[in-house]
């Protein structure tokens, strides 16, 4: 959009407040925020002081919210009312906070020091020269080279990158050099916020207020590091114990931290066992099924495991829940059902070498394929289901996964072995 196109000139609007004393107020505050924004930072120091002071508290409050943390800073050390200053400054910073804490709910473990104040926002219409003094005072001040975002009338329309500055002439103008920067507001949906920063690696985020005005930057990278040591965290549950215990700890504590695990197990596997005892009479007419029991067990156990940790990494950072997860859930099936039928294409071969039974192969592969199936499923459930009621999925799904992949696929094993080989 070109100066010609906008609903008002900003340099206009600051030249008449600047020479009508008597209406300025009036005039100031007929523009919205972003207006208001954009033309306070045309003006000189000693008229946006004046402006600041003639403005109630809660007009200055929301003047400041809408420039970078160092103008407003800047500005506000000049304010002759220390009260009132201070009293500015712990509103900013309890609003702020507010904010930046509501938006951080997308992760548990998340916290401010992901949220990075070091920038600088700027209006389109100044100078790369300009924009370099800019730069040169917030260095002087902080000791960090800030990001260069860019507002056309005080709205957010994207960055200009230190190599571009650095590259073009000092009278060229930064909304000629703009680049898109991607922006998310602080009170946006958790499941929106996780796939932004998902989609985007190696990329920054601006949150944004209400009003449009910047709450700070976040990196891509840090929030996906963050996401990833949760699974890494999560590898003491997959086993049964806990994250606190080390490798040299007691005997005592060992055992405490492990047996009730072992012990719900233990329960689990007797069921598993109850289904092979009901198919007795099959396994001792056919002692060659026995052989095949492990293997579709293990294929169960790893398909499942591995749909489980795919299903903990997406609860861990609130992509799923049971409300959106049917396509995973169908998706899990469909992949179980394709690499099912691979894997049970080759049990099925070599059934048919070391055996050569074309009955004895279908049976085992299609107890593959069921397996695979099955896995895909309670694999996806089992985990949004615990996570509903509150416990934790990595800790305790593993045991109720195995033992559904195991009853079922030893089942599906037997029970087909039943109906077609005698």
């Amino acid at each position: 959009m070109n100066e010609a196109t906008l609903p008002f000139d900003v340099k206009d609007t600051a030249h008449e407040l600047a020479y009508h004393p008597h209406e300025r107020m009036a005039k100031f505050r007929t523009l919205d925020l972003p207006e208001r924004s954009a033309v306070f930072n045309e003006l000189s120091p000693a008229l946006r002081l004046s402006i600041l002071e003639d403005l109630t508290f809660a007009e200055a409050v929301e003047l400041l919210d809408h420039l970078d943390p160092q103008r407003a800073q800047y500005i506000l050390s000049k304010l002759s009312s220390s009260v009132r200053r201070r009293k500015i400054i712990a509103r900013l910073k309890n609003d702020m906070y507010e904010k930046v804490d509501h938006f951080l709910q997308f992760h548990p473990r998340s916290s401010l020091s992901l949220i990075h104040l070091n920038y600088l926002y700027l209006p389109d219409a100044i100078t790369i020269g300009e924009t370099a003094e800019a730069i040169e005072r917030h260095l002087i001040d902080t000791g960090k080279v800030p990001v260069v975002l860019v507002s056309q009338n005080g709205v957010l329309s994207g960055e200009v990158p230190l190599a571009t500055l650095v590259r073009e002439r000092n009278s060229a103008k930064l909304k000629n050099h703009l680049q898109t920067v991607l922006s998310v507001p602080y009170n946006e949906d958790r499941q929106k916020v996780m796939s932004l920063f998902i989609d985007n690696p190696h990329k920054k985020v601006v949150v944004l207020d209400d009003d449009g005005s910047v709450l700070g930057i976040i990196y891509s990278d840090d929030v996906l590091d963050l996401f990833a040591a949760e699974p890494a965290t999560s590898l003491y549950s997959f086993a049964g114990v806990t994250e606190s215990e080390r490798p040299f700890d007691n005997v005592t504590k060992k055992v405490t931290h492990r047996y009730r695990w072992l012990i719900l197990n233990l329960a689990t596997a007797f069921l598993a066992a109850s289904v092979v005892a009901a198919f007795e009479d099959t396994i001792s007419r056919y002692v060659l099924i026995a052989m095949y029991m492990p293997i579709v067990a293990g294929m169960g156990g790893n398909a499942a495991t591995q749909t489980l940790a795919v299903m903990v990494r997406g609860i861990s950072i609130g992509e799923i829940s049971l409300k959106n997860c049917a396509p995973a859930i169908w998706n899990e099936i469909k992949a179980g059902f394709i690499n099912g039928a691979i894997t049970g294409t080759l049990v099925f071969l070599i059934a048919l070498i070391f055996n050569t039974d074309v009955l004895l192969g279908l049976v085992a592969g299609v107890s593959v394929m069921a397996s695979l199936v099955i896995a895909g499923f309670f694999g996806a459930i089992v985990p949004l289901v615990l996570k509903h009621f509150g416990k934790d999925p990595a800790t305790s799904a593993t045991v109720f996964i195995t033992t559904a992949t195991d009853v079922f696929g030893f089942l599906f094993l037997l029970g087909i072995a039943t109906l077609f080989l005698f």
